[in-house]
């Protein structure tokens, strides 16, 4: 959803509004302000003037347009809380401007807050009865929340007494288009054609009932004539590019959702469909460039976000991946489809952590979540067979792991048990030392050596040099050599093997 289009009969301000195109514009710069004249430095200064500061020039107000282009910005910076603050001073200050309404309302449902956007799209069409834009969101809202029904009966009524308008038709043909009445809603985008050849919505109305009853080479024809009509039109081009990719003209649809996201920046739906397709062609960077994009413009939209986890996971960032794919079910807790990504990001991306075990099991938990909330996949299979094999990789290292440890303590205990065994009980009896002189202390015998620690230079089962004993005892024989340690069994590698893709 996006920003309202100028239409036919908009006042001049208005105009102003829209030159600044589909939340295409920048910041609105501040006034400038004209320098005073420059003067001759070498020129006396009067005597009276000499001492005063001078005059402060006093911006000229903001216009209204300006106000308009401001919150626009603020709004495609993704600010919709301070976009929404900003439209409501603008509105309440010139309260007759009708786009202002609308894209207040568009702001105010992007945040959730449906009863107001519907109260400001109201507002908007009270002031010009047959906003085209406005009337728009108001199908899309009622058809979002399950009233198309409702919005249906009233446009009826309103046409009663107004049965040339193009536009109530045309939002008539949308709400039955909603509602899956595909031959009433071909009825009315062709009466409005009638009234207006060249009605773009229209046709883009009778293409999508022509693409959902497989028709595509008939919606082809209708949009590329008004292609042809309004080549800058962003619906159009998504339009256009949804057909191209049921003909399998795959480089063409590409190139329509790139200029219509091109065309209109924050078009959530085009930006979503050219992300899908980079994701396809496995340019990652670049769809993340273009979901999130979508995501900033429609926070709710689960199919962007869903797109948008496929796009971290191809970059191999498993974290915001998976904070995608759980933000889609929060927003659509029974779509089995975030389940199924979710299992195949375990299998794809290595968690933090490092648990291959817990890795493999998670993903083989959210595969049969996706099937038991009715999902189905031909892959499921062979994904499936894959990870058991992977799981029975892992608890097989991990169990020759876990042998080599017990192994390796118990070497090592038995090791120390022989050096125990060989250590001398008695120590070696030395010559008897010469008197020591008066006033001078004896030296300390040496003391014993102990094992060395594990991972020193030091080999386990070998001992330090004995003490000296004390005189009047008879030497020991030398200790034998222990036998050297066993060499350690090299542990296995926990290297994964490749995933498949």
């Amino acid at each position: 959803m996006s920003f309202a289009p100028r239409t036919p009969g908009a006042s001049a301000l208005t105009a102003l509004f829209l030159s600044s195109g589909l939340w295409l514009s920048a910041c609105a710069s501040a006034p400038e302000t004209r320098p005073p004249p420059m003067q001759d430095a070498s020129a006396p200064v009067p005597q009276d003037t000499a001492a005063k500061a001078p005059p402060v020039v006093e911006p000229p107000r903001r216009s209204a347009a300006e106000d308009f282009d401001q919150a626009v910005a603020i709004a495609r910076t993704g600010e919709l809380t301070a976009a929404e603050t900003a439209l409501r001073a603008l509105v309440t200050q010139e309260p007759k401007l009708d786009y202002a309404w609308t894209n207040l309302g568009i702001v105010q449902e992007r945040l959730g807050k449906h009863e107001d956007a519907e109260r400001s799209y109201r507002q908007a069409l009270a002031l010009a009865p047959e906003q085209q834009s406005a009337w728009d969101c108001l199908t899309r809202l009622y058809g979002r929340t399950g009233r198309s029904a409702a919005l249906e009966a009233e446009l009826r009524g309103l046409l009663e007494t107004k049965q040339d308008s193009v536009t109530l038709r045309t939002a008539l043909a949308v709400t039955l288009l909603q509602q899956k009445k595909l031959e009433p809603a071909a009825t009315e985008a062709k009466r409005a054609l009638k009234g207006d050849e060249r009605h773009t919505h229209a046709m883009q109305v009778l293409a999508q009932v022509y693409y959902r009853e497989g028709k595509h080479e008939l919606a082809r024809m209708v949009l590329e004539n008004a292609r042809d009509i309004a080549p800058a039109d962003a619906a159009t081009r998504n339009a256009l590019g949804l057909v191209y990719l049921a003909l399998n003209v795959r480089p063409q649809a590409l190139e329509e959702f790139k200029e219509a996201a091109k065309l209109r920046p924050d078009f959530a739906e085009a930006r979503n469909n050219f992300g899908a397709m980079l994701n396809e062609a496995q340019d990652y960077a670049a769809a993340v460039t273009e979901l999130e994009a979508a995501v900033r413009s429609a926070p709710d939209f689960a199919a962007a976000r869903l797109n948008l986890g496929n796009a971290y996971r191809g970059t191999g960032d498993f974290e915001r991946s998976k904070a995608e794919y759980e933000r889609v079910l929060e927003l659509r807790p029974q779509q089995p489809d975030p389940l199924f990504n979710l299992a195949i990001l375990y299998l794809d991306v290595e968690p933090p952590g490092g648990d291959p075990v817990g890795r493999y099991k998670t993903a083989l938990a959210y595969f049969e979540r996706y099937e038991a909330q009715g999902g189905k996949d031909d892959r499921i299979p062979q994904y499936t067979k894959d990870a058991r094999k992977s799981l029975e990789r892992e608890e097989r290292r991990l169990e020759r792991e876990r042998k080599d440890q017990l192994r390796k303590a118990a070497e090592l205990e038995k090791a120390q048990k022989e050096a125990a065994k060989q250590t001398p009980d008695a120590t070696v009896t030395a010559p008897a030392a010469s008197p020591t002189p008066t006033g001078t202390a004896s030296p300390p015998p040496a003391q014993s050596g102990t094992h060395a620690p594990t991972g020193s230079t030091q080999s386990p089962g070998t001992t330090a040099p004995g003490a000296v004993s004390q005189p009047g005892t008879q030497a020991a024989p030398p200790p034998a050599e222990s036998p050297p340690a066993p060499t350690p069994a090299k542990a296995g590698s926990g290297k994964l093997a490749d995933d498949r893709n």
